[in-house]
């Protein structure tokens, strides 16, 4: 094979890699998946294209089919190699929260968006006899805790909508109760960079929650849950530790 044809073979095959991406990353908008001819429409191919691209995925496990409309979504291979990205993520990221925890002496989270809520993937606990801690595996409502509001602010409007309820459950007198109240709230979270929670889920816990996120896009949240009667006269200085071992992280996984 000459150079020129070596050439064309490996343009086609970086090209088809680089379909199938896209094809990936429109099913990921699309949960409860996509017909074909929507997904060509999605990515800008011919239908007849991304058959035989979906039809490779399938094969491989990365997309599976749904029963209505001939539609696909991603597969169960995605799943496993997400969670082993995960993992690996966690690891790499829980340096920073020690340092962060030892910063301002409180328990430290890491969180994700799942189904609707905030999932705990992670914690570093504060020596403290009286503690604000949830552990890994736990989920809370979005619209009444930092981390939560914090994923929220990060997300699309259109997104932010479809997640909420059209009534947000009160826990308590400080739960933010109205979506417009809220989303209100949530502008000033994009502005300033972290999001409070003044025991508006838990009577007594108060925590400050900010966002990072990886070079495919995909966010977690990190907050500092603790006693409202250590958390008030503090905020801005949690705010501070916080916003800034973001910023590092953000620059350690290369997305700033």
């Amino acid at each position: 094979m000459n150079n020129d044809k070596q050439d064309q073979t490996k343009l086609s095959t970086v090209q088809v890699i680089s379909r199938a991406a896209n094809i990936l990353r429109a099913l990921k908008d699309h949960p409860q998946g996509l017909s074909l001819s929507k997904i060509a429409k999605e990515v800008g191919l011919a239908r007849s294209t991304v058959q035989r691209i979906v039809a490779t995925l399938e094969l491989e496990g990365f997309v599976a089919a749904v029963s209505s409309d001939e539609g696909f979504r991603l597969g169960p291979e995605l799943a496993m190699l997400g969670a082993a990205v995960q993992s690996d993520l966690r690891e790499e990221i829980r340096p920073f929260l020690i340092q962060l925890s030892r910063q301002v002496n409180e328990t430290v989270d890491l969180s994700v968006l799942d189904n609707g809520k905030v999932l705990f993937v992670d914690q570093i606990i504060a020596p403290h006899p009286l503690q604000a801690t949830s552990q890994p595996g736990a989920s809370f409502p979005l619209h009444c805790t930092a981390n939560g509001k914090a994923i929220l602010a990060a997300l699309p409007i259109a997104e932010v909508e479809r997640l909420l309820p059209e009534e947000l459950p009160r826990y308590n007198d400080h739960t933010i109760t109205s979506r417009f109240e809220l989303l209100q709230e949530l502008e000033v979270v994009r502005k300033e960079g972290v999001a409070f929670a003044k025991e508006e889920h838990i009577q007594g816990i108060c925590a400050v929650g900010a966002v990072i996120s990886d070079q495919m896009g995909n966010l977690r949240a990190i907050s500092i849950p603790l006693p409202s009667t250590r958390f008030f006269g503090r905020e801005e200085k949690l705010a501070t530790a916080l916003r800034n071992t973001c910023q590092t992280i953000n620059q350690h996984l290369g997305n700033e």
